[in-house]
């Protein structure tokens, strides 16, 4: 008696995640037909990073280090005067 209801419960099994499998992609190829959504801030304000912020919460008004790696560069943007050898 089980092994014939076996292959039955398993082929109910197999079609139930087949057809839910289809569901989720034609979710996945609808919403990707559409156009993107500038994403909104949940807040409603300016998302400000917390490394510039001085020590009252205000963004800084100092000298920010920046890191210039190879292959950056710009054509003329050397101020030094110096070429590397």
């Amino acid at each position: 008696m089980l092994s014939s209801l076996f292959p039955v419960l398993y082929g109910v099994v197999f079609v139930a995640l087949l057809w839910q499998a289809f569901r989720v992609m034609s979710r996945g190829f609808s919403a990707a037909s559409g156009p993107i959504d500038e994403p909104v801030d949940r807040t409603g304000r300016v998302t400000v990073h917390p490394e510039l912020l001085d020590n009252d919460g205000r963004i800084t008004e100092e000298d920010l280090l920046t890191v210039r790696f190879g292959g950056d560069e710009e054509a003329g943007s050397d101020t030094s005067g110096t070429t590397a050898e």
